[in-house]
């Protein structure tokens, strides 16, 4: 067996691991003395007030954030620095520990929390939320795993810049689970998912190596990109604890509009007339469809639609510019942005393209039209149980999508519930019961199965920014092309051969059913 002893240097306490030769392994009473130390050695680490180990204690950190989810850990080891991450992975390795690395606990797949089978540890970041630098010059900023998303937009604002990574879990989702799933959210159209916001990493690696490579540099083609490898790995491959991230300058003038649109198919042109004519500018370009808006109004009475009726097709939009020239007031108030893209609109409405348009006209309605939209994931969660896809297709085929599943899932008995980050092909397609139906009666397997054959027709992924997790693993078997998924598991072993860095999520093993 592998016998483990633990030199005492205070907080960079060493492992040595000894090669012994007794035959048995299984024995319970020496694998306790071995978990024991272990736990010694991690306290010693990080104090006893951050390693939780008692049920209460832990248990605010054993289920996510849908409840679908839930796993027990030995404790939850909460380090502050980079320095303990690396003494803490030492140790579990060392002990054949495994680690569950947690920022926000936002995540819809049970991708931070243990799965059987295995002794694990859940490693929470949040102590690691400092944004260490922020370079006016270069406009970036260091920032630590555990910065919660909100928290760092107000710190750079104080800077006259934006970081413009934004979704509705904005006050409680971290950085480090932002990194971890490649997260998108409203802005991807202008901006980019995580991935491309992000310069550089600094990450600790499956035995504990620390990886610096906080540079912020746009240009470096020196080796692998092991941060683009790490980015979207789901802490699989190692342990991201800082980013340096793109800013950017704060928009002078903002023009937020709710529209209502021919069809789902002009909507995708519509986008194309703006972006032309904005140079670009187009930041959100939400779909928002009738019963979506009317499942919100009803859940939360203080929403109140925009249309009455609400728009069959309703699209939020909103274009944003940091030029001074943009802001100008014209002699009815209006921006000079405001008015030239209202122009556009009724050129639009004129071809019959677009029916209705309502601008914001403060920043209060501004924010009434994100709050609807934000209240999306709370309203289909209030309307009781379903099943989400997060999917994207290329954007000449998401109303095909739309068009052909549709009826396929009322036909089953389904209520499709459909929102969109329509600018970048991303639709969050929910399937819950409708009226007069029983969900746990529903045909939800032969729902899946039309709905990923439809997908794999349209050259569609499923799974665009929510992350694989526990929840898409048999999906993930079926669907993902056998090579890749062989290439996959060999990076996997390359780096990770002890299976320590949250296992059970990410990657199928070979024998995961589909």
């Amino acid at each position: 067996m592998l016998d483990v002893s633990f030199e005492n240097h205070g907080k960079g306490s060493q492992v040595v691991a000894k090669d012994q030769t007794e035959p048995n392994t299984t024995d319970a009473s020496v694998q306790l003395r071995d978990i024991e130390a272990a736990m010694a050695a991690l306290e010693e680490v990080v104090g006893a007030a951050h390693i939780l180990t008692e049920p209460a204690d832990k248990a605010g950190y054993l289920t996510d954030w849908t409840g679908a989810f839930s796993g027990d850990a030995l404790a939850v080891v909460r380090p502050s620095r980079t320095a303990e991450v690396s003494d803490i992975v030492k140790i579990c390795a060392a002990n054949g520990l495994a680690i569950v690395p947690q920022g926000g606990q936002t995540g819809l797949c049970g991708g931070g929390v243990p799965v059987a089978g295995q002794a694990s540890i859940i490693l929470s970041l949040a102590r690691m939320n400092a944004v260490r630098s922020i370079d006016l010059a270069g406009r970036t900023a260091v920032v630590e795993a555990g910065v919660v998303l909100e928290a760092l937009h107000n710190r750079v604002l104080e800077e006259g810049l934006i970081f413009p990574l934004m979704f509705g879990a904005k006050s409680s989702c971290t950085i480090g689970g932002n990194l971890s799933t490649n997260a998108g959210g409203s802005n991807v159209v202008r901006y980019g998912n995580t991935r491309e916001l992000c310069l550089g990493i600094e990450a600790v690696m499956p035995d504990g190596t620390i990886v610096n490579a906080l540079t912020g540099l746009r240009k470096d083609n020196t080796g692998y990109d092991l941060k683009n490898l790490l980015i979207g790995a789901e802490g699989t491959l190692g342990i991201i604890t800082a980013a340096v991230f793109k800013l950017y300058p704060v928009p002078v003038t903002r023009m937020t509009a709710f529209l209502s649109v021919s069809s789902l198919a002009a909507a995708t042109g519509v986008l194309n007339r703006l972006q032309d004519f904005s140079g670009g500018a187009v930041e959100a370009y939400e779909y928002m469809p009738r019963k979506m808006v009317e499942l919100i109004c009803m859940h939360f009475p203080a929403i109140q639609p925009t249309f009455d009726p609400p728009a069959d097709t309703g699209v939020l939009v909103e274009i944003a510019s940091s030029r001074a020239s943009d802001s100008e007031l014209t002699d009815d108030g209006s921006t000079r942005l405001t008015e030239s893209v209202m122009m556009l609109l009724a050129e639009l409405m004129e071809e019959g393209v677009i029916l209705d348009a309502i601008i914001a006209q403060s920043e209060k309605q501004r924010n009434d039209l994100w709050q609807m939209r934000e209240s999306v994931l709370e309203a289909i969660t209030e309307n009781g149980p379903c099943y989400h896809l997060d999917l994207s297709l290329p954007l000449a085929n998401i109303a095909s999508f739309v068009e052909e599943l549709d009826p396929i899932s009322t036909s089953l008995g389904f209520q499709p519930l459909v929102v969109g980050h329509l600018g970048d092909g991303n639709l969050h397609y929910a399937l819950s019961a409708a009226d007069g139906f029983e969900w746990s009666d529903l045909p939800l397997d032969k729902a899946k199965a039309a709905a990923f054959d439809l997908l794999t027709r349209l050259n569609g992924s499923f799974s665009a920014e929510h992350g694989i997790g526990q929840s898409k693993l048999p999906v993930m078997a079926h669907l993902k092309e056998p090579s890749q998924l062989q290439a996959m598991r060999a990076i996997k072993a390359a780096l990770d051969p002890k299976n320590i860095m949250n296992p059970g999520k990410f990657l199928p093993l070979p024998d995961v059913a589909a």
